[in-house]
């Protein structure tokens, strides 16, 4: 019998288990040259296996923090950074994950908060996306799938037996449409990938503790999963107002609105979790990195800690040549 998501035996690369950091914390200064690649240590057993989650840390871009000496690595293309800069990322961020003489080329999608997957291959890599969707998979070596995310949850998946990889964005809406669940159904019927040869790392993304919703997304996941009410839950902001007088703010109201009590929470990485284990992973076999984009803006783009004005960092996995 499978393990519920709350009892989910997911192994940490940093501190310990995923918790809510109350301050965000001031920009580091780096060298420029120095990419920092994030990775699940095990994963190092399979030589055949490419894979990395960034940083904002090194790079070259100036846009976001103008004021800082040192370059960022944004990789994705936004209005306020320019394309030759992100190549140059790009080309920074890939060769740091391949430690190779031979460069992969890298893949990456149109993305639109769906459910679509796509078999991909050499002939899909370009410098401009070719595909909408937001899950792409594998088993031709010599290329990276990247996804591209500011808080959104990425996931990535390798088959150690067929030697194929997956990479998923799952935001609210991507999770809704269990975009990793189906996923991971798309594998073993393009792969034959049986989900016990699995395993799935979940990257950096927006925690809970930073990841206010509506009631219209709650009702959202209430029609779509039994689980639902293990995902959500009620939070003030971290405010030490707040928490000094917390009954103040259960019947206080700004004028014209309603009361201003606790928000709704939500834990995507709970629930891409459990589609994970859903969809037959074992348990031990999924890792979680941990770290809030939206609490760590020192290390991450965070499209919500930063008011839409930030970068876009990349996931990427992919077969040796």
């Amino acid at each position: 019998m499978r393990q519920a998501a709350e009892s989910l035996d997911c192994r940490n690369w940093s501190e310990g288990p995923r918790r809510p950091a109350p301050q965000k914390q001031k920009h580091l200064g780096v060298d420029k040259e120095r990419i920092e690649v994030v990775q699940a240590p095990a994963w190092s057993e399979l030589p055949w296996l490419m894979h990395g989650f960034s940083t904002r840390t090194g790079g070259k871009s100036t846009a976001y923090r103008p004021d800082q000496p040192e370059g960022e690595l944004n990789l994705g293309f936004t209005a306020s950074d320019s394309k030759e800069t992100v190549l140059a990322n790009r080309r920074l961020f890939v060769s740091a994950v391949a430690k190779t003489a031979d460069t992969p080329a890298l893949v990456t999608l149109k993305q639109v908060h769906s459910s679509i997957t796509h078999v991909v291959g050499k002939a899909d890599a370009d410098d401009v996306a070719k595909h909408k969707g937001d899950g792409m998979m594998t088993i031709e070596p010599g290329i990276l799938l990247g996804i591209q995310t500011a808080d959104c949850i990425p996931v990535i998946i390798a088959d150690r037996q067929k030697r194929a990889v997956a990479a998923f964005h799952a935001g609210w809406r991507g999770t809704l449409k269990r975009i990793v669940e189906s996923g991971v159904g798309r594998m073993r019927m393009e792969f034959g990938s049986r989900p016990e040869d699995l395993i799935a790392a979940i990257g950096p993304g927006i925690g809970a503790c930073c990841y206010a919703i509506g009631e219209e997304v709650q009702n959202e996941f209430e029609s779509q999963f039994s689980y639902a009410s293990e995902l959500f839950f009620e939070a003030y902001d971290s405010d030490p107002i707040k928490e000094k007088y917390p009954l103040l703010f259960l019947t206080a109201r700004a004028p014209g609105h309603s009361n201003i009590g606790p928000k709704l929470h939500l834990d995507l990485v709970k629930a891409n979790g459990r589609q994970l284990l859903d969809a037959g992973l074992l348990a031990d076999s999924i890792f979680v990195q941990g770290d809030c984009t939206s609490c760590r803006t020192d290390h991450y783009f965070s499209h919500r800690a930063d008011h839409g004005f930030t970068g876009r960092s990349l996931s990427v996995i992919g077969i040796r040549a």
